[in-house]
C-alpha cells in the first residue's frame, strides 16, 4: 500500500505541477492579450487624436481667417473715410489759402492807401 500512496502522491504532484504550468500558460497568453488591447487603444486614442488636431487647425484656421477678412474690411473702410476726410482737409485748406489772400489783399490796399496819403 505504501508504494500505491507513493505513486498517488507523485501522480498529485506531477499533476499540480502541470495544473501550475497550465496556469502560467494562461498567464503568457492574458498578459500578451492585455498588452495587445493596450496597442489597439493607444492606436485608437492616437486617431481619435489626429482628428482632433484636424478639427481644431481647422477651426484655428477659420478664425484667422475671419480676423484677416476684419482687418482688410476695416481697412477698406478706414480707405474710403480717409479719401473723405482729405477732400475735406483740402477744402479747408483751400478757404484758409483764400483767406489769407483776401487779408493780403486787404493789407495791400490798406498800404496802397496809406501811401497816397502820404
Amino acid at each position: 500500500m505504501g508504494e500505491s500512496q507513493s505513486r498517488y502522491s507523485i501522480v498529485e504532484r506531477l499533476t499540480n505541477t502541470k495544473l501550475e504550468i497550465m496556469e502560467s500558460k494562461a498567464k503568457i497568453d492574458e498578459n500578451l492579450e492585455r498588452k495587445q488591447n493596450k496597442i489597439d487603444d493607444l492606436k485608437n486614442q492616437l486617431t481619435d487624436w489626429n482628428e482632433d488636431i484636424k478639427e481644431i487647425v481647422s477651426r484655428e484656421r477659420r478664425s484667422k481667417e475671419r480676423d484677416l477678412e476684419n482687418a482688410e474690411r476695416e481697412y477698406d473702410n478706414s480707405n474710403k473715410h480717409s479719401e473723405s476726410k482729405k477732400k475735406v482737409f483740402d477744402e479747408k485748406m483751400k478757404a484758409i489759402d483764400i483767406a489769407l489772400e483776401s487779408i493780403e489783399e486787404i493789407s495791400r490796399s490798406a498800404s496802397m492807401q496809406e501811401s497816397s496819403k502820404s
